[in-house]
């Protein structure tokens, strides 16, 4: 490349080389200028944001132990939800009130509702998305989750849902500050869910078979 370190001059500064004159280095300092501004304004913006932040750094701290959630998406998310968790007397309705609650019943094969119940809010909703993405190339409970459900049914229900079990976590470890987070595991599913339910098929099996079955677990 060092043989066309002249061209590669003029292609970053989009003029023959030797043609940058005072004109464009006045042009140039301008724009560094208004970039140096605009840092000085975002660090600022940043404290003024932390000085409001402080009073509720123990709730964000506890949010950011979830996965995928970090100090800014725990700060947009108390700011849209606030601390005060009796304003939703269960889980259910704090993700009702976020529309995280899946709207539409099926009857018959018909399909009812439209999924409108609910405040909604276009910020928590976003960020919830983001997380729910991050978290899903994770190897923890909601990133199995996630990916479980993209299979099956696509990747906007997994979000939904995988925002709907981040409301529910957020509403316990808001509701008590003595809670923490735990994760309960990639594998959660396959050594607890998926177990239960080929123990009940094979059951079933037997029965149908003419057998009575008793489990009793090995030694």
């Amino acid at each position: 490349m060092r043989t066309k370190i002249g061209r590669l001059e003029e292609a970053f500064a989009g003029l023959p080389t030797g043609s940058f004159d005072d004109h464009h280095r006045f042009l140039l300092a301008k724009m560094l200028s208004r970039i140096d501004q605009l840092d000085v304004d975002i660090t600022e913006v940043d404290a003024r944001i932390e000085s409001h932040l402080a009073p509720f750094a123990d709730a964000a701290a506890r949010l950011d132990e979830i996965p995928g959630i970090g100090t800014t998406a725990a700060a947009i998310i108390i700011a849209e939800i606030g601390i005060d968790m009796s304003r939703f007397p269960t889980p259910g309705h704090l993700t009702s009130w976020a529309r995280f609650t899946p709207g539409i019943k099926s009857s018959a094969g018909k399909a009812k509702g439209n999924g409108s119940t609910g405040h909604g809010d276009r910020y928590l909703a976003r960020i919830l998305g983001e997380v729910a993405v991050i978290v899903g190339r994770s190897d923890t409970f909601l990133g199995a989750r996630y990916r479980r459900i993209a299979r099956r049914r696509g990747k906007k229900k997994a979000i939904v849902a995988v925002g709907r079990s981040l409301l529910v976590a957020i509403w316990h470890l808001l509701s008590n500050p003595n809670m923490r987070f735990h994760d309960l595991g990639a594998d959660h599913y396959d050594r607890h869910i998926n177990t239960n339910a080929k123990k009940q098929a094979h059951i079933r099996q037997l029965e149908a078979l003419g057998y009575h079955v008793t489990l009793q677990p090995a030694a």
